[in-house]
């Protein structure tokens, strides 16, 4: 595999914070990839989405990486002041149901954490449909 080839294998995301129906913005991730199965995770990047919910920095991936796993540090998201005022407006409609109150006392899910396997030459757009209650992710284009 050529250093052109390898340099065209690239990773993106975003995040729609599906509670409120937008993107989710300043949410940190990192990028981490390996060599086969049972190698070694080497950090390979970090980044912030941004008001559109993407990270738009992302490197591409070195030569020979097989996997690559995406952590999103959600928990900080959840609890920040500008979420929580999102929610204001469906408090009335909360207090009528018997779901529990996670979204005022931290993150269900303080992490996510997303392992894929690559193939080299390919593009993986992995978007991750997220909310205090649970997650989603698939493979986009």
């Amino acid at each position: 595999m050529s250093s052109e080839t390898a340099a065209r294998t690239s990773v993106s995301t975003h995040i729609l914070d599906t509670s409120v129906g937008r993107p989710a913005e300043g949410v940190a991730l990192t990028l981490s990839v390996r060599s086969g199965s049972d190698g070694a995770w080497a950090a390979h990047g970090a980044s912030t989405t941004d008001a559109d919910g993407r990270c738009k920095d992302l490197p591409a991936l070195p030569e020979g990486t097989t996997h690559v796993r995406l952590d999103f540090a959600v928990e900080e998201y959840f609890v920040s002041n500008e979420h929580r005022a999102d929610h204001k407006a469906t408090q009335q409609a909360e207090e009528q149901q018997d779901a529990p109150r996670v979204r005022d006392s931290g993150a269900f899910f303080p992490e996510v954490a997303i392992t894929f396997a690559v193939v080299p030459g390919e593009h993986y757009h992995v978007p991750l449909l997220l909310n205090p209650f649970g997650y989603s992710v698939y493979r986009g284009s």
